[in-house]
């Protein structure tokens, strides 16, 4: 990741934080419990795991700067397990808010040397450190939009749905799926597969939400694979 990729995925990673954390502004006790975009989660669920992710991201940070491995999560279980408890915390809101500034703090007094030092995902890839910025971007993005609470893609930069896009199709080039021409009106991009070749035309907000599995249900729009 160049230095101006990294500044600009800082950038959607504020903002996206921004549109959260003023969705979640909007919301009362009673909307919390209620569910989210993503199946089988409620908003709590869902701010559980932002805050979580903050914290997995510092703790990557912390290896890269320091040299000492420290994992995003000991395991899926534990993942999962976090989750469950913080979804229960009545300092919910407050944790999702406290982990993004000290993440924030801790990406702003990073130093320059440890962005380009190896970490491992939670996929179990290793990256750059710098990854993680995107990581966050991508994180606080579209999770404002799956809490439900007023925030659409259309709403996103620009800018990031278009590096989404980019960031998904190469992703779903080395997995399975249909083929497709996917044309936007600033991207075009072709998914390899098996079957029918299907050509998609879309706005970059609608074909960026069709690729992370968020579009609304549209039967001409081929069905693809889960995403992540």
């Amino acid at each position: 990741m160049t230095a101006a990729t990294a500044s600009a995925a800082r950038t959607w990673a504020d903002e996206g934080t921004r549109l959260l954390l003023g969705a979640l502004d909007t919301l009362d006790d009673a909307a919390l419990d209620r569910p989210c975009a993503l199946p089988g989660w409620s908003r709590r669920h869902l701010l559980a795991h932002v805050a979580s992710n903050a914290e997995a991201l510092g703790r990557l940070l912390d290896w890269a700067r320091t040299g000492v491995e420290n994992p995003m999560y000991a395991s899926p279980e534990q993942r999962a397990a976090e989750i469950e408890s913080g979804a229960l915390r009545a300092d919910l809101p407050d944790r999702v808010r406290d982990t993004a500034e000290r993440l924030s703090a801790a990406m702003d007094t990073m130093p320059a040397d440890a962005w380009s030092e190896p970490v491992v995902t939670a996929q179990g890839r290793t990256v750059r450190a710098a990854e993680t910025i995107w990581l966050r971007a991508r994180e606080t993005c579209i999770h404002a939009v799956d809490l439900d609470a007023g925030v659409r893609f259309a709403d996103l930069p620009g800018d990031f749905l278009v590096a989404l896009i980019e960031d998904v199709v190469a992703w779903r080039s080395t997995r399975s799926g249909p083929p497709a021409v996917l044309r936007t009106p600033r991207t075009l991009h072709e998914l390899p597969g098996k079957g029918e070749r299907h050509k998609v035309e879309l706005p970059v907000p609608l074909a960026a939400a069709w690729l992370v599995g968020r579009a609304p249900h549209c039967p001409d729009l081929p069905e693809l694979p889960r995403w992540l």
